[in-house]
């Protein structure tokens, strides 16, 4: 059975933040997809991957964070698991676009650190 309670202030930053995040890494994967000349191509990057492929993960990532951010308003468990795995990916995801949006992956990388932050230390509630 899972187990629901009424998220706290904790929980509400994260999902926030996982909304606000999700919708972010949304528009970098279109922007990656449609106007990739936009974007500094590196060359002889380690993790070099088209920046179509790089607009994909962006992409897709970026609707499941969305996704489990709205699932934490309902204080689901398994939506707090899934939440912390997801912002791992999204920061993993942030860390290596870094060469190409410097900025915006910076920003995006501290929003998921906070998320995962936010999620491991919410919700100490004591019990009566």
């Amino acid at each position: 059975m899972a187990t629901r309670t009424r998220p706290s202030g904790w929980t509400v930053l994260a999902a926030l933040l996982m909304i606000f995040g999700g919708i972010m890494t949304v528009l970098e994967g279109i922007a990656a997809l449609v106007h990739d000349h936009v974007f500094v191509a590196t060359r002889d990057y380690f993790f070099s991957f088209s920046l179509t492929g790089w607009g994909w993960i962006h992409l897709i990532l970026g609707i499941v964070i969305f996704l489990a951010g709205c699932a934490l308003f309902g204080g689901a468990v398994w939506a707090r698991m899934v939440g912390v795995t997801l912002a791992a990916l999204g920061a993993l995801a942030n860390f290596l676009w870094i060469p190409h949006a410097p900025f915006w992956a910076i920003v995006l990388l501290a929003i998921n650190i906070t998320i995962i932050w936010a999620l491991c230390t919410g919700d100490r509630r004591r019990v009566k």
